[in-house]
């Protein structure tokens, strides 16, 4: 059995799990649309749930091709 490499990228994965659950539950998903109500978006809660999938992604992202520490 191999040993399990302790990584820092897999506690800040689950951090960004966790944020991007919070993030997309429905009472504060009403405060991102509210935000893109008051800024004049046509499809508030559709404005409101890409942008903030699009976060999630670009977070992913730079995570992952970032220099190891």
């Amino acid at each position: 059995m191999r040993a399990l490499d302790p990584s820092p990228e897999t506690p800040r994965l689950w951090a960004l799990f966790a944020l991007g659950a919070l993030a997309l539950h429905f009472p504060l998903l009403g405060v991102w649309v509210f935000w893109a109500e008051r800024a004049g978006a046509a499809a508030p809660f559709v404005v409101a749930l890409f942008g903030v999938w699009a976060a999630l992604i670009g977070a992913l992202a730079w995570m992952m091709e970032r220099t190891p520490d």
